[in-house]
């Protein structure tokens, strides 16, 4: 018999909703201050600049108002968790996007400043419950705006990276919602009790197929801190990397989880 589909667990739409306007607001702020040669500057992400990349940020609110625009599914037929492994088969798409949004856009403050109208806008006229149709299936509004934060934490992390001496901020709630949501699409790609996950001061989760643990030290436990474990869970870092520069502590014969990683895509 295969084991029950994990739940999702809740969040607080309100306080998501001000966790992406505040991540949305963090990055809105930093963009005037760059100068055209940062702006050319190449990023982590393949061959995108950091102008393309300043524009798919502004993506991630689009998406929303884009969603919204189209007639409501008739049910939920997905859930939070299908949306991590299902955002990769759109990746060509959201690359070339990116670079006409770019083109398109040459003050940037002014597309960001715009797109903020807009989704604050969309999302007075609908209730968090309205299904919209997302590449993992049909889900409620209020579900696909927790993902909304994992896209500003990762590409604000991706910023950061790319730009010598930015230090764009994240907001707390933003970075406890996207740690959350990657942790748990850890424990539903890998479902067991052996490996306990350990990301202070976000989330604990059991996963890994083995004996299950219940009581005292677990026997096999993983620990690292937010960024490095978003930075594991969206490729940007290795699991043998980030265990040789100390940023994962990992012990027991289960505690490897290389064959789960990355999990966006």
């Amino acid at each position: 018999m295969p084991p029950a589909k994990k739940r999702s667990r809740t969040y607080d739409p309100v306080k998501i909703r001000t966790a992406v306007l505040a991540q949305f607001g963090n990055v809105r702020a930093a963009v005037p201050s760059l100068t055209p040669e940062q702006l050319a500057l190449p990023t982590r992400l393949g061959d995108w600049t950091v102008r393309e990349l300043v524009a798919h940020v502004g993506m991630a609110l689009r998406a929303v108002v884009r969603l919204t625009d189209l007639p409501a599914p008739a049910r939920q037929d997905g859930t939070l968790l299908d949306w991590p492994s299902a955002i990769g088969a759109s990746a060509p798409d959201i690359a070339g996007h990116a670079r006409a949004l770019a083109e398109d856009h040459p003050d940037l403050d002014a597309y960001l400043a715009a797109t903020e109208e807009r989704f604050t806008a969309s999302l007075a006229a609908h209730p968090g419950g309205r299904l919209l149709d997302t590449n993992a299936g049909a889900l409620p509004l209020s579900d696909y705006l927790v993902t909304r934060t994992v896209e500003l934490i990762v590409h604000t992390d991706d910023l950061n990276d790319a730009v010598p001496g930015l230090a764009v901020p994240y907001d707390r709630q933003a970075l406890a919602a996207c740690t959350r949501l990657l942790a748990d699409a850890l424990a539903a790609r890998a479902p067991g009790g052996s490996t306990e996950v350990r990301v202070p001061p976000y989330a604990v989760v059991q996963c890994v197929e083995g004996p299950r643990h219940t009581r005292g030290t677990p026997p096999n436990v993983v620990e690292t801190d937010p960024l490095t474990w978003i930075r594991l869970a969206a490729g940007r870092t290795t699991w043998r990397d980030a265990v040789r520069d100390a940023k994962v502590s990992a012990s027991g014969e289960r505690a490897d989880l290389t064959a789960y990683l990355p999990l966006l895509g």
